[in-house]
This record gives structure tokens, sequence and C-alpha cells, in this order.
């Protein structure tokens, strides 16, 4: 099955479940920027309950901007606070000090723009997943694409349908309970190496 998907920033175990039972992935990038949506976000589980961590962005809505020009806003050190919440969070969960230095340069090294960033957390997390993706990016917008499965609804928060995902044992969840369809750092946190197998057993609606 090919897929179509937009990147986003370290994107939801729903999308990486679609990532890694698809045959090829592509990417969207011929598309507009959206704001409130993943492009610039996700969610991870902190001692409060879910916790929402965003990449502040240069962006107008008088003019269209195309989502792989937007740029990022670095007047405040949004990395280092990203950084120092998921340490926060999952400090003491299984796995952090086994991904913690695959992922910290992440926040260290001044990203521009957000597509880029984005492009490069996905490597890092593909490797983290022990997973090689086939994927390539689109050269056209298709509103209606016919030889794709398209999971770009996906991207949009604000329009998520609940996803039926098996429970696993998260920091917080004698606290707050189960909370599904995190940012995939949160089951690669709490599962490690099983993360994968995790995502390849999971199902989504066509």
């Amino acid at each position: 099955m090919d897929i179509l998907l937009h990147p986003t920033y370290f994107p939801s175990i729903a999308q990486c479940v679609a990532m890694v039972q698809a045959q090829k992935v592509s990417f969207e990038v011929c598309d507009n920027y959206q704001k409130q949506t993943y492009r610039n976000r996700m969610n991870i589980y902190g001692a409060q309950g879910k916790m929402p961590l965003t990449v502040p962005v240069i962006y107008s809505q008088k003019n269209r901007q195309r989502y792989k020009d937007i740029r990022i806003s670095n007047n405040e050190n949004w990395q280092d606070l990203h950084w120092k919440s998921i340490q926060s969070a999952y400090s003491s969960s299984p796995f952090f000090e086994f991904y913690e230095h695959d992922l910290i340069h992440l926040f260290q090294e001044e990203a521009t723009h957000l597509m880029a960033f984005n492009f490069k957390c996905l490597e890092v997390l593909l490797e983290c997943l022990q997973h090689d993706l086939k994927y390539d990016n689109t050269t056209e917008f298709e509103l209606n694409p016919q030889d794709k499965t398209d999971y770009r609804y996906l991207v949009d928060h604000r329009k998520e349908t609940e996803q039926i995902l098996k429970p696993y044992v998260q920091v917080f969840d004698d606290k707050h309970g189960f909370t599904p369809n995190l940012s995939v750092l949160d089951l690669i946190f709490n599962e490690g190496p099983n993360a994968l197998l995790y995502l390849e057993q999971q199902h989504l609606p066509n």
C-alpha cells in the first residue's frame, strides 16, 4: 500500500503506524501551510497529563505560504524549553537514557525552516526505530489522489478522530490513565526496541 502523509514534528503514533505498514510513503511538500496542525506541534505525556509542544513559526495569514517556505522563529529559546519538557516527562521512562544522545542535537542546533527540521527529526526517528522507510516527496498537490491511500487528515489535530490503539505502560498512567496517540517519542521512550513491533501490530481505518 502506498500512502500520502504530511511531514510533521515528531509524528503521532497513528502517523507512524501508517508509515511502517506502507510499502512506500509520499510526503506532501507542495501544500500551503495551515496553522494549528501537527506540522509544528506534538503532544507528550507530562506529570499533568497531555502536554503540547509547539514550534514557533513566522507566518502571516494575509498571504498564502507554502509549507516548505515557513521559517521557524528563534526569538525565544524554544528548543531548550522543548528538550527540558521532554526530559521532565520521560527521564524516568525505561529507555530515555538509551535514546537521548540520538535526539539531543535536534534541540541544540539552530533550525531555520520548519519542513526541513521535521525531515531531520524523521531521519533520527527512523534510526531510533531501526526502520528503513521507503519514501519520496510529492511534485504537485493533488486534492484527491488516485493511487495512494490519503492519510493527510492525520495532520489536523482539530479534526482528530479517535484512534483505537493498544495500551502500553506510560510513565504517568497511574495518575491519568493511558493516553493514546501521543508523539511517537512517548512510545519509543516507554517501549524501546519493541516500539516498531507495536506499530506494525496496530490498525488504522482506511
